[in-house]
C-alpha cells in the first residue's frame, strides 16, 4: 500500500511533537486545567487534554481545517486517561517493595507520576490507513512507581510502558527461559511464577545491578529457586550459549528506548539462527518496526 504524503507527514510531525513534549516539556499539561475545561466543555479528561496539547503547540483546532484533521486523526486518538487499578494491582507491585539503596553508579528508588504528567504506556500503534500513533496515557492522581538509576538516569521502571509492553513475552514464556537483561527483574518475578516455566537465567553485564537486585529483591520472588543469574555480555553469551540450544524462550530487554535499541535488536535478529528451535521476543519490537519502515514517514 502507498501512503499518502499527508499522513506520512502527520506521523512524523507527531513523532517530533511527542518527542519534544516528553523530553523538554513534561509539565505541559496542568491538571486543574484539564479538569476545568473539561467541565466547562462537557467534555472527558482525554478530549481536554488533547485540547490543551494541541493549544500549546499552535494548532488552531476550530479555524484551520488542516489542523482540525491533525487533532482528530493524530493527538486525539493517541490520549488516554489511565486507570489506576490495572498497574497498583500488577503482581509484582503488589509482592515487591524497593528501598531506597545504592551500589556505586546504580541506584534503587521510588519516582512519582504526577496528575495529567504524560507517559508512554504501550507500543506504537501502526494502523491499516498507514498512520503511526505513539500510545500517551496520563493519571488524575499520583502514582509511585519503583526505579533502576544509573548516575541519575531511569534505566528501568515499573512505569505503565514497562509492565504493559513486557506482558505479551511473559504470556509465551515457557520451560526453560533466558532474558538479557535484570533491571528490576519484573519479566523474570513474572515469568518464574508460570507453573509452565521450569526455569529464568537472567543474563546481566554489571555487578552493580546484579548485587542490588540479590540483596533487595530477589528474596521477595515467590519461585526465587528458578532464577540463575549469569554476569556476561548478552552478545557474547549468545554467541557461546544458544547453539547448545538450551533454552525454549528467549525474551532481550538490554536497550533503554528505540535510540539505542534499534541496532542492539538488529543484532540479536542475526544471532536467533545459533537457535532455530527457540522462541525469541524483544521489548519494543512492534515501536522498534514502525521506526525501520521508511514508508511511514515523511522524507
Amino acid at each position: 500500500m502507498t501512503i499518502p504524503h499527508e499522513i506520512r507527514a502527520n506521523n512524523s510531525r507527531l513523532l517530533y511533537l511527542v518527542s519534544d513534549w516528553l523530553n523538554k516539556h513534561e509539565d505541559l499539561i496542568d491538571a486543574a486545567e484539564v479538569a476545568e475545561l473539561s467541565e466547562a466543555c462537557g467534555v472527558d479528561a482525554a478530549y481536554a487534554y488533547a485540547l490543551l496539547l494541541a493549544a500549546a503547540y499552535g494548532f488552531e483546532v476550530d479555524e484551520n481545517p488542516a489542523h482540525r484533521r491533525f487533532f482528530e486523526g493524530w493527538l486525539l486518538p493517541m490520549l488516554s486517561e489511565q486507570p489506576l487499578a490495572p498497574y497498583v494491582e500488577d503482581a509484582y507491585y503488589q509482592s515487591i517493595k524497593i528501598p531506597t539503596e545504592r551500589k556505586g553508579s546504580w541506584q534503587l528508588r521510588t519516582q512519582l507520576i504526577q496528575p495529567c504528567q504524560p507517559f508512554v504506556c504501550n507500543d506504537m500503534l501502526r494502523l491499516d490507513d498507514g498512520r503511526v500513533l505513539p500510545q500517551i496515557g496520563f493519571f488524575t492522581a499520583p502514582f509511585p512507581y519503583p526505579a533502576v538509576l544509573e548516575d541519575d538516569r531511569e534505566w528501568m521502571t515499573l512505569m505503565p510502558n514497562e509492565t504493559i509492553s513486557t506482558l505479551p513475552a511473559v504470556a509465551e514464556a515457557s520451560g526453560r527461559v533466558l532474558t538479557y537483561g535484570l533491571g528490576l527483574g519484573y519479566f523474570s518475578f513474572m515469568a518464574a511464577n508460570k507453573p509452565d516455566v521450569t526455569s529464568v537465567t537472567v543474563v546481566e553485564r554489571d555487578p552493580q545491578v546484579i548485587a542490588l537486585f540479590r540483596q533487595y529483591i530477589l528474596p521477595q520472588f515467590p519461585q526465587p529457586q528458578k532464577i540463575r543469574i549469569v554476569e556476561a555480555d548478552a552478545f557474547e553469551f549468545a554467541a557461546r550459549e544458544m547453539p547448545k540450544g538450551a533454552y525454549d524462550f528467549v525474551f532481550a530487554d538490554i536497550w533503554h528506548d528505540v535510540g539505542d535499541g534499534l541496532p542492539l535488536y538488529r543484532r540479536f535478529k542475526e544471532l536467533e539462527a545459533l537457535s532455530p528451535h527457540t522462541r525469541y521476543m524483544y521489548w519494543i519490537e512492534p515501536t522498534m518496526l514502525c521506526y525501520e519502515d521508511d514508508s511511514l514517514w515523511a522524507e
